[in-house]
């Protein structure tokens, strides 16, 4: 049990040492980093700037009209749809209708597959936002007919 407590300690002030030894020392006859002086820049609007979000996974993005980026979704929700994965297939479908909002092939795929995924309200929300886009589509019946099974 020592030696693995020896170990552990020479390891951690192994690793000490390689940190100091990578940092450069700041020359004696300069300030310290702390008393150095920062003049503060003139405010140019009201508004604070928000600094970009530094960890990809967690920043927003931002959703312009792009209606290859569209069906580029429309075709990795179809992928998963053949899997069984009808949550990723339904989430790949919303990314679609929000790049291309008048994306009707999006907009009846994603209420299949919410329908499959038994969230009524957002099946019936997808159908009729369909159904807005293709009126005089073939199928308008067939999916008015599953709108009436979804109230």
């Amino acid at each position: 049990m020592s030696r693995w407590l020896l170990a552990l300690l020479a390891l951690g002030a192994a690793s000490l040492a390689a940190q100091n030894s990578g940092n450069p020392q700041t020359p004696p006859d300069s300030p310290p980093a702390q008393l150095k002086t920062v003049h503060p820049q003139p405010a140019t609007s009201d508004k604070q700037e928000v600094p970009p979000e530094e960890d990809s996974s967690l920043a927003t993005t931002a959703y312009s009209f792009n209606p290859l980026q569209s069906k580029k979704d429309v075709v990795a929700g179809k992928f998963y749809a053949k899997k069984g994965n009808y949550r990723a297939a339904a989430g790949r479908y919303r990314e679609a209708t929000k790049w291309d909002d008048s994306n009707s092939e999006a907009w009846l795929l994603l209420g299949e597959a919410d329908q499959r995924l038994k969230d009524k309200n957002a099946a019936r929300d997808a159908y009729k936002k369909y159904l807005d886009l293709a009126a005089d589509a073939k199928n308008a019946a067939d999916i008015r007919k599953k709108l009436e099974k979804l109230k």
